[in-house]
C-alpha cells in the first residue's frame, strides 16, 4: 500500500527539492516554492493544480481528489493515498506538481518518461 513515507521518497529524489515543516507538517519546496503537502494524518496529500484541472480531476475522480473548503480559492487538489493505483501514478501527481513550482531550468533538464 502506497504511503507519505512513499511520497516523501519520491518528492526528495526531485531536482532541487527540500523538505521543510510549516503548519506543524511536512512541506517539499523546489526552489522556495511549495509543491507538496502531506496533512498530519497522513491519508492523502496535497498538490499544486491550476483550478480548471482541479475542477475535472474532482469529477472524474472524486473519491481519489477532493478539495477540503478552506482551501477552495487556492490552486491545489489533495490525493487521498489509499484510491492511488500504483507507484507510478504517484510519481506522475508529484511530478507534475513539481514541475509547476521549479524553475525552467529545471523543468528543461528533467529526464522525459513520456
Amino acid at each position: 500500500m502506497i504511503d507519505s513515507a512513499d511520497v516523501r521518497r519520491i518528492a526528495l529524489s526531485l531536482p532541487e527539492t527540500v523538505e521543510k515543516e510549516a503548519w506543524e507538517m511536512p512541506t517539499f519546496r523546489v526552489a522556495g516554492k511549495m509543491f507538496i503537502t502531506i496533512p498530519d494524518d497522513e491519508t492523502s496529500f496535497a498538490v499544486r493544480c491550476p483550478i480548471h484541472e482541479r475542477q475535472e480531476l474532482i469529477a472524474a475522480e472524486p473519491r481519489k481528489f477532493w478539495v477540503p473548503p478552506h482551501e477552495a480559492g487556492s490552486a491545489w487538489v489533495r490525493v487521498r493515498l489509499a484510491e492511488l493505483e500504483d507507484m507510478d501514478e504517484l510519481r506522475d501527481i508529484l511530478v507534475d506538481s513539481w514541475k509547476q513550482a521549479a524553475p525552467t531550468r529545471l523543468v528543461e533538464a528533467f529526464p522525459r518518461t513520456e
